[in-house]
């Protein structure tokens, strides 16, 4: 899937993709810019199919591409596509090059199709896509038993700079520590443990996404170190929006 792409020169193109056998990578697109160019219509964001790629001495280059999806009504959508962009440079802030990334492509191929559903809400596909992304990549919470004592059942609170549930015993000296209910609690645990293809077959109350949406920007403070334009952006949209 085509993350970003960035004019160069006077006619080529600088891409980023997202790939299951390399990772993520960079290539350029020599001439997409052109009106005549037969890579014009495959190097916009969003494109998601089969790329054929020069490796040369110091960076790859486009040679063609099969797009099987475009996704052309999330530029219909302005806050969907906003969403979408987010979700790409999320993505390619964790990618890496030549690693395996077969599970990110699938959950950023799904979680862009799931903005195109108007029966889920873009906010709960987004903290699903967060903590999803960031548990795919071996730095998710632990949401099944008690960091302090182990504990599988009773009351929890989620705390994110130690990376997961504390009972109530061993929350104590976690101020900042955020009361679970059952309902939030079955949430987190549903997106950690589920397949990339169960993930958006569900909805949950106002109250639930609320929580879950203090609980990621806690745990995004702690363990991501970076500011993304494209999230403030989309908040600044979301923000019009209500």
């Amino acid at each position: 899937m085509v993350l970003s792409s960035a004019p160069i020169g006077e006619f080529d193109r600088r891409i980023v993709l997202l790939t299951k056998e390399k990772g993520k990578i960079s290539a350029f697109a020599k001439g997409a810019r052109r009106p005549t160019s037969h890579l014009l219509g495959i190097v916009n964001p969003f494109s998601f199919g089969e790329f054929t790629l020069y490796e040369g001495r110091s960076s790859y280059n486009l040679m063609q591409g099969k797009i099987t999806n475009y996704f052309t009504e999330l530029r219909e959508d302005v806050e969907a596509a906003y969403y979408g962009f987010y979700f790409m440079e999320f993505a390619g802030y964790y990618a890496k090059e030549y690693t395996d990334e077969t599970e990110s492509l699938k959950l950023l191929y799904q979680s862009l199709r799931a903005l195109l559903n108007p029966h889920l809400s873009n906010r709960l596909i987004r903290y699903i896509f967060e903590l999803k992304l960031i548990t795919v990549h071996g730095e998710g919470p632990q949401v099944f038993s008690c960091l302090g004592c182990q504990k599988q059942e009773g009351t929890f609170a989620f705390c994110a700079r130690r990376g997961g549930i504390l009972c109530e015993n061993c929350r104590k000296g976690e101020p900042d520590a955020i009361p679970l209910d059952n309902s939030t609690l079955y949430t987190l645990q549903y997106i950690v443990a589920s397949p990339v293809e169960k993930l958006y077959t569900f909805v949950v109350s106002d109250e639930v996404l609320k929580r879950l949406g203090k609980i990621l920007k806690r745990y995004r403070d702690v363990y991501v170190d970076q500011k993304f334009k494209s999230l403030e952006m989309l908040e600044l949209v979301a923000d019009m929006k209500d």
